[in-house]
C-alpha cells in the first residue's frame, strides 16, 4: 500500500474513471443479454422512445446528473441503477489498485467483481442467471488460478466442487422436502463460478453471509408480500454480495476466526 500511496492521486483517480467507463458497458449488459440482445450494436438507446443516445449524453454519472435522470428526448426517467453501476464499478476499479496497485491480481478481481456486478442486476431484474456469464466464469476462475498467488488450482477446483456441489444438494433436499423446486441451477453455477475464482473458504464465507444477509433483507419482503416463505427471491444478489465481501475482507475475517475461534 505503501508504494500505491507514493502514486499522485490524480492518477489513482483515473481507475475510477476507467472503472466507470466499465460499468456503462456493463449497464448494456445488463440489459441486453437477457433479452439475447447483442451487446456491440446498435449503439445505446433510451428504452422508452428507442432513440439513439449521442455520446455526449453518455458519459459515465456526469450525463445522469445533467439530464436530470431523464432521456433528453422523450423525457422518460432513466433509473439511478444506471449510475449506481457504474460508481460501483469505479470504486472496484479503484480499490483494488490501491491494493495492488499494477500487479496482474487486480485485473484477476476486477474481472471477477464485474461479473458479480452484472449476474447480480440480472438475476435482481429476471430472478435468471445466464449460462454464458457463470458458466464461462467458472472456466476463467479456474485458468487463472495458475497465474494468482492467492490461490493454487487444485483450491480453484475443490471450490467449484464445493460451490457447485453444495448448493445442489442443499437444491435436491428442498425440492425433497418441499416437492418443489426453491433453488435454480443458475444459483448452483453462480456458487461453483464464485468457489472457481476463491476457493471452498470463500465459498463458506459466501454462502453464510449470502444466507444472513439475505434472511434480513428478504424476510420483510416475504412477510410484506403476503406468501410468506413461497415468496420467489433472488438469491443471486446475495451471493454475489458474499463473494464480493470476502475479495476485500474475506480472509482477515477468515484468519480471524481460524485464530481467535478455533484456536489454531
Amino acid at each position: 500500500m505503501a508504494l500505491v500511496d507514493s502514486v499522485p492521486f490524480s492518477f489513482q483517480i483515473m481507475f475510477f474513471v476507467l472503472g466507470c467507463c466499465f460499468g456503462s458497458f456493463y449497464n448494456v449488459v445488463i440489459y441486453r443479454v437477457p433479452r439475447s440482445e447483442s451487446i456491440v450494436s446498435p449503439g445505446s438507446r433510451c428504452p422508452g422512445c428507442g432513440g439513439s443516445i449521442a455520446s455526449y449524453d453518455n458519459i459515465p454519472i456526469l450525463s445522469f446528473l445533467m439530464l436530470g435522470g431523464k432521456c433528453r428526448r422523450c423525457g422518460t426517467s432513466i433509473s439511478f441503477r444506471y449510475p449506481a453501476v457504474e460508481i460501483l464499478t469505479g470504486l472496484f476499479a479503484f480499490l483494488l489498485f490501491r491494493r495492488y496497485g499494477l500487479h496482474p491480481q487486480i485485473l484477476i478481481e476486477f474481472v471477477f467483481l464485474s461479473l458479480l456486478l452484472i449476474i447480480a442486476m440480472i438475476d435482481f431484474d429476471t430472478f435468471l442467471i445466464p449460462d454464458v456469464l457463470s458458466l464461462p466464469g467458472i472456466v476463467l476462475g479456474f485458468a487463472f488460478s495458475f497465474f494468482t498467488p492467492r490461490l493454487t488450482w487444485s483450491d480453484s477446483l475443490v471450490g467449484i466442487l464445493a460451490g457447485g456441489g453444495s448448493l445442489y444438494l442443499i437444491a435436491t433436499l428442498y425440492a425433497l422436502l418441499r416437492k418443489k423446486e426453491g433453488m435454480g441451477g443458475g444459483d448452483i453455477k453462480l456458487l461453483g463460478m464464485i468457489g472457481a475464482f476463491i476457493g471452498w473458504q470463500g465459498v463458506v464465507f459466501t454462502v453464510f453471509l449470502a444466507s444472513v444477509t439475505g434472511m434480513i433483507i428478504a424476510l420483510p419482503m416475504m412477510l410484506r408480500g403476503g406468501k410468506g416463505f413461497g415468496s420467489e427471491i433472488p438469491f443471486g444478489p446475495f451471493l454475489s454480495f458474499g463473494a464480493a465481501c470476502y475479495v476485500f475482507w474475506g480472509q482477515i475475517a477468515w484468519h480471524w476466526y481460524v485464530s481467535q475461534v478455533l484456536g489454531l
